[in-house]
């Protein structure tokens, strides 16, 4: 959103004043722009500040699902950290500018649509790039309840404290925690990692405490609900009489052998069903071998490795999840993606990377591809994909309209 709202912001702004008799034409009611924002969020409210500040008539309106403004800021950000939620303060002088206007607790694509605003305002601004058939789909979804389920238990679990929060806070929607879930937990999480341990105590304290006044009122009137069941696994999924569509799912009962993030789920010979119309499967990853000239282990998924560089195989390197398994978060991959890259410049500097020998790199690689009728795919003509999709968002009042079909990608590109 910030690359995008400085081109717009560009060129509302210093190609204007260029122009000549230009404090004169600003005058006018005619290029006061209407804008609106989606979203009220660090993203959202930089993007109203920055066009207030660089357009004089420019009026701004924020529009946020939340009935409370600021997003992450509000309640992403540690108490610990108030330097960061001083950032509210310059968001509180923006929404009191007499050309800003908040409004809260409104739902796009709900209470109103995209396309209701594009016709109310010059520009709309969005957070988010998700495609017009989601957001449709979104927007009539009958959904009233959603239970995660995971074979182990509350000390494995994958989420994040971020997102056990997101829910918990999630509007319209209440929690459906089971107390017993936890019991004997308190005295074994004192000894976690603190992450762990925050995650742990914020599941028990949502389940086990009573909300309070203000919660307990929005739980009460909460239309969905969600839930965590744990130590199942799923078995078959049940169909319904017509064999077209799901009316529930077998689980296996488990109990856990070992302890912490080690322990493993074994079935118990218990069985239950749940009953549900609808079924995602969120089961993990696993790599899967290349071909057969790589070493491979199928147990762990991985390909054995030291640092990055594959066992036996000099000069072939991996790095990601098939070198250490589907675990960690964005800044995990980057870091271990810098080991196996420092792997590689010091088997340079060594001479365990022989460079005497010439290598053809792509010249050879391309007649190989063309022999067997490939086309790549080269970044300039991502560049011409990218474009379009940003059109077609343009077209909707959003950064970008995705395109999801590869073959009208590639039809895109040929041209």
């Amino acid at each position: 959103m910030g690359s995008s709202c400085g081109r717009v912001c560009w060129k509302w702004g210093s190609p204007l004043r260029r122009l000549p008799g230009f404090s004169r034409l600003l005058s006018t009611a005619a290029l006061a722009p209407q804008i609106c924002v989606v979203g009220s969020g660090p993203a959202g409210f930089y993007t109203a500040q920055h066009l207030l500040k660089h357009h004089r008539l420019a009026r701004v309106d924020i529009y946020e699902k939340l009935p409370v403004p600021f997003g992450l800021v509000r309640f992403g950000v540690a108490p610990d950290h108030p330097e960061v939620k001083n950032v509210i303060n310059t968001f509180t002088q923006t929404a009191h500018s007499d050309r800003c206007a908040y409004y809260g607790n409104v739902t796009i694509g709900k209470d109103v649509m995209v396309k209701e605003l594009q016709r109310a305002y010059h520009a709309v601004v969005l957070k988010t790039d998700i495609t017009e058939g989601s957001l449709a789909a979104i927007a009539c979804s009958k959904v009233k309840r959603v239970w995660l389920v995971g074979r182990r238990g509350p000390l494995q679990v994958a989420f994040t404290i971020k997102e056990l929060r997101e829910m918990i806070n999630l509007p319209g929607t209440r929690p459906l925690l089971d107390p017993a879930d936890f019991t004997g937990l308190g005295d074994v999480i004192k000894d976690i990692p603190r992450p762990r341990k925050r995650l742990t105590e914020l599941m028990i304290k949502s389940a086990r405490e009573k909300p309070g006044e203000k919660e307990a009122a929005l739980w009460a009137s909460a239309t969905k609900e969600w839930g965590l069941k744990f130590q199942r696994s799923p078995l078959e999924v049940l169909p319904a009489t017509d064999g077209k569509q799901a009316r529930g799912i077998r689980m296996a009962v488990t109990r856990l052998e070992g302890s912490g993030e080690s322990a493993r789920a074994v079935p118990t010979g218990e069985v239950e069903e749940l009953e549900c119309g609808l079924i995602l499967s969120s089961i993990g990853y696993r790599s899967l071998p290349l071909d057969s000239s790589i070493p491979f282990d199928p147990k762990l998924g991985i390909i054995p490795n030291s640092l990055g560089r594959v066992q036996g195989a000099p000069g072939l390197y991996c790095s990601g999840w098939v070198k250490r398994g589907p675990t960690g978060v964005i800044i995990t991959t980057m870091n271990d993606s810098f080991d196996t890259a420092q792997s590689v410049l010091e088997d340079l500097q060594t001479g365990v990377l022989n460079l005497s020998n010439s290598k053809e790199g792509f010249k050879s690689v391309r007649s190989i591809l063309h022999s067997r009728g490939v086309h790549p795919v080269t970044f300039s003509d991502w560049e011409k994909i990218d474009a379009a999709e940003v059109a077609r968002g343009k077209l909707a009042g959003k950064p970008r309209e995705k395109i999801v079909d590869p073959q009208e990608m590639l039809q895109l590109i040929s041209h």
